[in-house]
């Protein structure tokens, strides 16, 4: 069954994030639905809705107050509702031990914020047409960290 949209979820803190990623998604030619959190609070709490349409990606930011991304990964992957869920790491972080916990905690990708415009719609449509059954039934190190 083909979908009619791809649900997406992107938990950020940053306003000027949030309206650059929503208008790039807008640009794509991917029909989504976004949803926007500005904390990872706000992330779970929706995810745990009793009737909630799961997003098929989640984009998170690690680090934002309340409840940061690696919270969030941790949760999800513990929540035998929320474990299949695909997960995103979108961060300006590029520490190898921020990317290698959050590879260990189960993430399916790493994205480094992109510094442009054209970069990060890149990104955005490149991860949107993954074939996430392949992605996370062969997770290693090569294919993890996005590189655009």
């Amino acid at each position: 069954m083909a979908l009619n949209s791809l649900n997406i979820a992107l938990a950020d803190d940053d306003e000027d994030d949030r309206f650059l990623f929503k208008d790039a998604i807008e640009e794509i030619k991917i029909k989504t639905k976004l949803s926007l959190f500005t904390n990872g609070k706000e992330l779970m709490d929706y995810l745990i809705l009793p009737n909630v349409i799961l997003p098929e990606v989640i984009f998170l930011d690690l680090n934002m107050p309340i409840k940061n991304g690696m919270q969030c990964l941790k949760e999800i992957r513990e929540n035998p509702k929320l474990i299949d869920l695909s997960v995103a790491i979108y961060s300006t972080s590029s520490s190898e031990k921020d990317i290698e916990e959050t590879f260990v905690n189960g993430a399916n990708i790493y994205i480094n914020k992109p510094n442009t415009f054209k970069e990060l719609k890149a990104a955005i449509e490149k991860v949107l047409q993954l074939n996430w059954q392949y992605q996370t039934s062969a997770l290693n190190r090569d294919n993890f960290l996005l590189r655009i």
